[in-house]
C-alpha cells in the first residue's frame, strides 16, 4: 500500500483518481490549493500528483519547498492543462518525474502511469 498526495482544484479529478487508488489499497490524500498542500507534505508521501495552477500556491512553488522537505526523494508528478515548455523545464529541473499534460491523457491511462511509480506491494 502506498501513500499518495493530489494536489488539484479540480475536485471532480481529485475524486476520480483518488477513488480508483482507494480500491486499490493506496491512502489517498488529498488538496484542493497549495496551502493545504504545504501542510500535508510535513507528512512523507511514495508519491504526489500535483497541478500547476493552484489557488494560494502554484505547484511550481510548491514542488521547490516539496523537495526541500521530508518529500525530497518522493516522486512529484506534475500534470496540467498549461502548455508552457519554461513550466516544463522548470518542473523537471526542480525535481518532478514528468511534466504530463492532462489533455494528452485520459484518467486511465494516468492511473496506469501513476502505478509504474509506486512502490511494489508487500
Amino acid at each position: 500500500m502506498a501513500k499518495l498526495l493530489i494536489v488539484d482544484d479540480d475536485m471532480l479529478n481529485s475524486k476520480i483518481y483518488s477513488t480508483k487508488l482507494q480500491k486499490d489499497q493506496h491512502q489517498v490524500h488529498l488538496s484542493l490549493d497549495g496551502q493545504d498542500a504545504l501542510e500535508k507534505i510535513k507528512d512523507k508521501f511514495d508519491l504526489i500528483l500535483l497541478d500547476i495552477m493552484l489557488p494560494k500556491i502554484d505547484g511550481l512553488n510548491l514542488l521547490k519547498e516539496i523537495k526541500k522537505g521530508i518529500n525530497k526523494n518522493t516522486t512529484v508528478l506534475l500534470y496540467t492543462n498549461l502548455m508552457s515548455q519554461d513550466a516544463k523545464k522548470e518542473a523537471l529541473e526542480n525535481g518532478a518525474k514528468e511534466f504530463i499534460l492532462k489533455a494528452d491523457l485520459n484518467p486511465l491511462e494516468l492511473l496506469e502511469k501513476i502505478k509504474n511509480y509506486l512502490p511494489p506491494s508487500s
